[in-house]
Protein backbone atom coordinates (compact mmCIF):
# COMPACT_ATOMS: atom_id res chain seq x y z
CA UNK A 1 0.00 0.00 0.00
CA UNK A 2 2.76 2.42 1.00
CA UNK A 3 4.65 1.69 -2.04
CA UNK A 4 2.03 2.29 -4.37
CA UNK A 5 1.37 5.46 -2.95
CA UNK A 6 4.70 6.87 -3.26
CA UNK A 7 4.83 5.47 -6.93
CA UNK A 8 1.83 7.49 -7.53
CA UNK A 9 3.55 10.40 -5.92
CA UNK A 10 6.90 10.30 -7.64
CA UNK A 11 5.73 11.33 -10.95
CA UNK A 12 3.65 14.59 -9.31
CA UNK A 13 6.84 15.27 -7.14
CA UNK A 14 8.93 14.94 -10.43
CA UNK A 15 6.86 17.21 -12.49
CA UNK A 16 6.43 20.04 -9.37
CA UNK A 17 9.82 21.91 -9.68
CA UNK A 18 9.34 22.36 -13.68
CA UNK A 19 6.03 23.85 -13.37
CA UNK A 20 6.41 25.42 -10.35
CA UNK A 21 10.45 27.24 -11.80
CA UNK A 22 9.96 27.85 -15.13
CA UNK A 23 6.76 30.61 -15.32
CA UNK A 24 7.11 32.26 -11.60
CA UNK A 25 11.12 33.10 -12.91
CA UNK A 26 9.82 34.64 -16.15
CA UNK A 27 7.42 36.37 -14.10
CA UNK A 28 9.62 38.00 -11.95
CA UNK A 29 12.60 38.44 -14.47
CA UNK A 30 10.82 40.65 -16.80
CA UNK A 31 9.37 43.42 -14.50
CA UNK A 32 13.36 42.84 -12.82
CA UNK A 33 14.99 43.76 -16.36
CA UNK A 34 12.87 46.27 -16.95
CA UNK A 35 12.91 48.29 -13.64
CA UNK A 36 17.00 47.50 -13.57
CA UNK A 37 16.80 49.22 -17.31
CA UNK A 38 14.66 52.19 -15.97
CA UNK A 39 17.23 52.86 -12.60
CA UNK A 40 19.94 52.72 -15.04
CA UNK A 41 18.43 55.52 -17.38
CA UNK A 42 17.50 57.96 -15.17
CA UNK A 43 21.17 57.61 -13.22
CA UNK A 44 22.41 58.56 -16.42
CA UNK A 45 19.99 61.44 -16.95
CA UNK A 46 20.25 62.62 -13.27
CA UNK A 47 24.43 62.37 -13.40
CA UNK A 48 24.48 65.68 -15.26
CA UNK A 49 22.61 67.56 -12.11
CA UNK A 50 24.68 65.46 -9.74
CA UNK A 51 27.38 66.81 -10.86
CA UNK A 52 26.79 70.50 -10.78
CA UNK A 53 25.84 70.15 -7.64
CA UNK A 54 28.69 68.15 -6.35
CA UNK A 55 30.80 70.88 -8.11
CA UNK A 56 28.57 73.68 -6.37
CA UNK A 57 30.01 72.36 -3.15
CA UNK A 58 33.52 72.41 -3.67
CA UNK A 59 36.93 74.35 -3.92
CA UNK A 60 37.72 75.34 -7.69
CA UNK A 61 40.52 72.63 -7.07
CA UNK A 62 38.55 70.10 -5.87
CA UNK A 63 36.16 70.56 -9.02
CA UNK A 64 39.29 69.35 -11.28
CA UNK A 65 40.94 66.90 -9.39
CA UNK A 66 42.11 63.94 -10.42
CA UNK A 67 41.22 60.72 -9.78
CA UNK A 68 37.63 62.51 -9.20
CA UNK A 69 36.04 63.26 -6.11
CA UNK A 70 32.49 62.06 -6.07
CA UNK A 71 31.77 63.57 -3.20
CA UNK A 72 32.92 67.05 -2.38
CA UNK A 73 35.48 67.03 1.05
CA UNK A 74 35.14 69.13 2.38
CA UNK A 75 31.31 70.81 1.81
CA UNK A 76 32.23 74.08 1.04
CA UNK A 77 29.09 75.55 2.42
CA UNK A 78 30.26 79.08 1.78
CA UNK A 79 29.24 78.90 -1.51
CA UNK A 80 25.97 79.80 -1.06
CA UNK A 81 26.45 82.82 0.41
CA UNK A 82 29.09 84.24 -1.97
CA UNK A 83 26.83 83.30 -4.56
CA UNK A 84 23.99 84.59 -3.35
CA UNK A 85 26.13 87.57 -2.03
CA UNK A 86 27.52 88.26 -5.40
CA UNK A 87 27.11 91.64 -6.85
CA UNK A 88 27.44 89.58 -9.95
CA UNK A 89 24.41 87.94 -9.33
CA UNK A 90 21.40 89.51 -7.49
CA UNK A 91 19.90 86.12 -7.01
CA UNK A 92 16.78 87.70 -5.25
CA UNK A 93 16.23 90.92 -7.72
CA UNK A 94 17.13 87.62 -10.71
CA UNK A 95 14.64 85.58 -8.89
CA UNK A 96 11.64 88.04 -9.17
CA UNK A 97 12.19 88.88 -12.46
CA UNK A 98 12.25 85.35 -13.12
CA UNK A 99 8.66 84.88 -11.63
CA UNK A 100 7.11 88.12 -12.79
CA UNK A 101 8.21 87.07 -16.59
CA UNK A 102 7.75 83.49 -16.56
CA UNK A 103 4.57 83.73 -14.75
CA UNK A 104 3.34 86.44 -16.96
CA UNK A 105 3.54 84.34 -20.10
CA UNK A 106 2.20 81.31 -18.60
CA UNK A 107 -1.19 83.03 -17.07
CA UNK A 108 -0.93 84.34 -20.92
CA UNK A 109 -0.46 81.14 -22.57
CA UNK A 110 -3.10 78.98 -20.66
CA UNK A 111 -5.48 81.18 -20.52
CA UNK A 112 -5.55 82.44 -24.25
CA UNK A 113 -5.01 78.61 -25.49
CA UNK A 114 -7.81 77.00 -23.34
CA UNK A 115 -10.08 79.65 -24.50
CA UNK A 116 -8.97 79.36 -28.09
CA UNK A 117 -9.10 75.53 -28.08
CA UNK A 118 -12.62 75.63 -26.68
CA UNK A 119 -13.66 77.70 -29.68
CA UNK A 120 -12.31 75.27 -31.88
CA UNK A 121 -13.89 72.51 -29.40
CA UNK A 122 -17.27 73.06 -28.26
CA UNK A 123 -18.30 76.03 -30.67
CA UNK A 124 -20.25 76.09 -34.44
CA UNK A 125 -19.24 78.81 -36.54
CA UNK A 126 -18.59 78.96 -40.56
CA UNK A 127 -14.81 78.60 -41.10
CA UNK A 128 -13.79 76.90 -37.92
CA UNK A 129 -12.00 74.16 -39.63
CA UNK A 130 -10.33 76.70 -42.14
CA UNK A 131 -9.53 78.60 -39.07
CA UNK A 132 -7.94 75.45 -37.24
CA UNK A 133 -6.56 74.60 -40.11
CA UNK A 134 -4.31 78.19 -40.61
CA UNK A 135 -3.61 78.01 -36.87
CA UNK A 136 -2.18 74.17 -36.66
CA UNK A 137 -0.09 75.03 -39.94
CA UNK A 138 2.04 78.31 -38.57
CA UNK A 139 3.51 75.14 -36.73
CA UNK A 140 5.32 74.60 -39.55
CA UNK A 141 7.16 78.76 -39.51
CA UNK A 142 10.37 78.64 -37.75
CA UNK A 143 10.36 81.14 -34.83
CA UNK A 144 13.49 82.85 -36.02
CA UNK A 145 11.47 83.91 -39.34
CA UNK A 146 9.30 86.15 -37.20
CA UNK A 147 11.31 87.70 -34.83
CA UNK A 148 12.68 90.32 -37.00
CA UNK A 149 8.88 91.53 -38.40
CA UNK A 150 7.90 90.91 -34.61
CA UNK A 151 10.77 93.08 -33.44
CA UNK A 152 10.22 96.09 -35.96
CA UNK A 153 6.74 96.11 -35.17
CA UNK A 154 7.65 96.34 -31.45
CA UNK A 155 10.15 99.07 -31.51
CA UNK A 156 8.11 101.42 -33.38
CA UNK A 157 5.10 101.12 -31.19
CA UNK A 158 8.34 102.05 -28.70
CA UNK A 159 7.73 98.83 -26.14
CA UNK A 160 11.69 97.32 -26.62
CA UNK A 161 13.23 97.52 -23.37
CA UNK A 162 10.78 96.34 -21.11
CA UNK A 163 9.05 92.69 -20.64
CA UNK A 164 6.19 94.05 -22.66
CA UNK A 165 7.38 92.23 -25.73
CA UNK A 166 8.34 89.44 -23.83
CA UNK A 167 4.92 88.79 -22.31
CA UNK A 168 2.27 90.44 -24.95
CA UNK A 169 2.52 87.78 -27.42
CA UNK A 170 1.77 84.68 -24.81
CA UNK A 171 -1.93 86.51 -24.70
CA UNK A 172 -2.88 85.59 -28.71
CA UNK A 173 -2.06 81.94 -28.27
CA UNK A 174 0.11 79.52 -28.90
CA UNK A 175 -0.18 76.72 -31.93
CA UNK A 176 0.50 73.35 -30.16
CA UNK A 177 -1.17 74.19 -27.24
CA UNK A 178 -4.26 75.21 -28.70
CA UNK A 179 -4.56 71.60 -30.73
CA UNK A 180 -3.80 70.23 -27.33
CA UNK A 181 -6.65 71.98 -25.72
CA UNK A 182 -8.79 71.28 -28.65
CA UNK A 183 -7.97 67.46 -28.18
CA UNK A 184 -8.95 68.03 -24.36
CA UNK A 185 -12.48 69.67 -25.19
CA UNK A 186 -13.33 67.21 -27.42
CA UNK A 187 -13.08 64.72 -25.02
CA UNK A 188 -15.83 65.96 -23.05
CA UNK A 189 -19.39 64.98 -23.33
CA UNK A 190 -21.95 67.54 -25.26
CA UNK A 191 -24.56 66.45 -22.25
CA UNK A 192 -22.54 68.40 -19.68
CA UNK A 193 -22.70 71.78 -21.47
CA UNK A 194 -26.07 71.11 -23.21
CA UNK A 195 -27.87 70.81 -19.85
CA UNK A 196 -25.82 73.99 -18.68
CA UNK A 197 -27.85 75.77 -21.77
CA UNK A 198 -30.96 74.43 -20.77
CA UNK A 199 -30.42 76.07 -17.41
CA UNK A 200 -29.66 79.07 -18.76
CA UNK A 201 -25.43 79.28 -18.56
CA UNK A 202 -23.97 81.06 -20.98
CA UNK A 203 -20.94 80.48 -23.02
CA UNK A 204 -18.56 81.86 -20.90
CA UNK A 205 -20.27 80.26 -17.82
CA UNK A 206 -19.92 76.93 -19.49
CA UNK A 207 -16.22 77.72 -20.14
CA UNK A 208 -15.05 78.97 -16.74
CA UNK A 209 -17.16 77.32 -14.47
CA UNK A 210 -17.82 73.73 -15.87
CA UNK A 211 -15.46 73.25 -18.93
CA UNK A 212 -12.31 74.51 -17.40
CA UNK A 213 -12.21 72.98 -14.32
CA UNK A 214 -12.58 69.12 -16.31
CA UNK A 215 -9.72 69.71 -18.16
CA UNK A 216 -7.40 70.95 -15.02
CA UNK A 217 -4.87 68.32 -15.70
CA UNK A 218 -4.84 69.49 -19.60
CA UNK A 219 -4.01 73.40 -18.22
CA UNK A 220 -0.93 72.55 -16.06
CA UNK A 221 0.49 70.37 -18.61
CA UNK A 222 0.58 74.02 -20.64
CA UNK A 223 1.63 75.76 -17.55
CA UNK A 224 4.48 73.49 -16.67
CA UNK A 225 5.34 73.30 -20.31
CA UNK A 226 5.11 77.20 -20.90
CA UNK A 227 7.16 77.78 -17.44
CA UNK A 228 9.80 75.62 -18.20
CA UNK A 229 10.93 76.92 -21.68
CA UNK A 230 9.92 80.68 -20.89
CA UNK A 231 12.46 80.00 -17.26
CA UNK A 232 15.39 79.28 -19.37
CA UNK A 233 14.60 81.10 -22.61
CA UNK A 234 17.97 83.67 -23.06
CA UNK A 235 17.26 84.87 -26.92
CA UNK A 236 14.23 87.04 -26.07
CA UNK A 237 16.07 88.83 -22.91
CA UNK A 238 18.71 89.16 -24.64
CA UNK A 239 16.95 91.65 -27.23
CA UNK A 240 14.40 92.72 -25.67
CA UNK A 241 15.84 93.86 -22.52
CA UNK A 242 18.35 96.62 -22.25
CA UNK A 243 18.55 97.34 -18.61
CA UNK A 244 20.60 94.86 -16.24
CA UNK A 245 18.33 95.48 -13.33
CA UNK A 246 15.42 93.63 -15.20
CA UNK A 247 17.64 90.48 -16.61
CA UNK A 248 16.03 87.43 -15.40
CA UNK A 249 17.72 84.14 -14.04
CA UNK A 250 18.92 83.22 -17.50
CA UNK A 251 20.37 86.45 -18.62
CA UNK A 252 21.64 87.02 -15.06
CA UNK A 253 23.89 83.65 -15.08
CA UNK A 254 25.36 84.76 -18.00
CA UNK A 255 26.70 88.11 -16.88
CA UNK A 256 27.47 86.41 -13.46
CA UNK A 257 30.02 83.99 -15.98
CA UNK A 258 31.10 86.04 -18.03
CA UNK A 259 32.32 88.45 -14.24
CA UNK A 260 33.82 85.33 -13.35
CA UNK A 261 35.03 82.92 -15.83
CA UNK A 262 37.47 81.03 -13.44
CA UNK A 263 35.28 80.65 -10.16
CA UNK A 264 33.76 77.39 -11.68
CA UNK A 265 32.35 76.47 -8.12
CA UNK A 266 30.10 80.07 -7.70
CA UNK A 267 28.54 79.64 -11.18
CA UNK A 268 28.03 76.06 -10.75
CA UNK A 269 25.92 77.10 -7.86
CA UNK A 270 24.60 79.84 -9.36
CA UNK A 271 23.23 77.40 -12.37
CA UNK A 272 21.87 74.85 -9.17
CA UNK A 273 19.90 78.13 -8.00
CA UNK A 274 18.61 78.84 -11.15
CA UNK A 275 17.04 75.17 -11.69
CA UNK A 276 16.04 74.99 -8.43
CA UNK A 277 12.63 76.92 -8.62
CA UNK A 278 11.64 74.78 -11.50
CA UNK A 279 12.10 71.47 -9.15
CA UNK A 280 10.33 72.21 -6.39
CA UNK A 281 7.50 73.85 -9.04
CA UNK A 282 7.79 70.37 -10.61
CA UNK A 283 7.09 68.49 -7.33
CA UNK A 284 4.10 70.44 -6.19
CA UNK A 285 2.50 69.57 -9.59
CA UNK A 286 3.74 66.58 -11.02
CA UNK A 287 0.37 64.74 -10.37
CA UNK A 288 -1.78 66.93 -12.11
CA UNK A 289 1.38 67.09 -14.69
CA UNK A 290 1.56 63.17 -15.37
CA UNK A 291 -2.33 63.19 -15.14
CA UNK A 292 -2.54 65.63 -18.04
CA UNK A 293 0.32 63.76 -20.29
CA UNK A 294 -1.27 60.52 -19.39
CA UNK A 295 -4.81 61.62 -20.75
CA UNK A 296 -3.88 63.70 -23.60
CA UNK A 297 -7.34 63.46 -25.51
CA UNK A 298 -6.94 61.64 -28.90
CA UNK A 299 -10.38 62.58 -30.10
CA UNK A 300 -11.55 64.64 -33.07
Amino acid sequence: MTLAVERRLEPAARLAPAVGTGPARRAWIGPLARHALLIAVAALLLLPFYWMLNSALKSNTDIFAYPIQWWPDPVRWDNFASTIGSRYFPFLRLLGNSVFFAGGVTIGTVLSCAAVGYGFARLRFPGRDILFTITIATLMIPPIVLFIPTYVLFSKLGLIGGYTPLILPAFFGNAFFIFMMRQFFLGIPWDLSDAARIDGAGEFRIFWEIMLPLVRPALMVVAVFTLLYTWHDFFGPLIYLQDAAQYPLSLGLYAFKSQRTADWANIMMGSFLTTLPLIVVFLFTQRYFLRGITTTGLKG
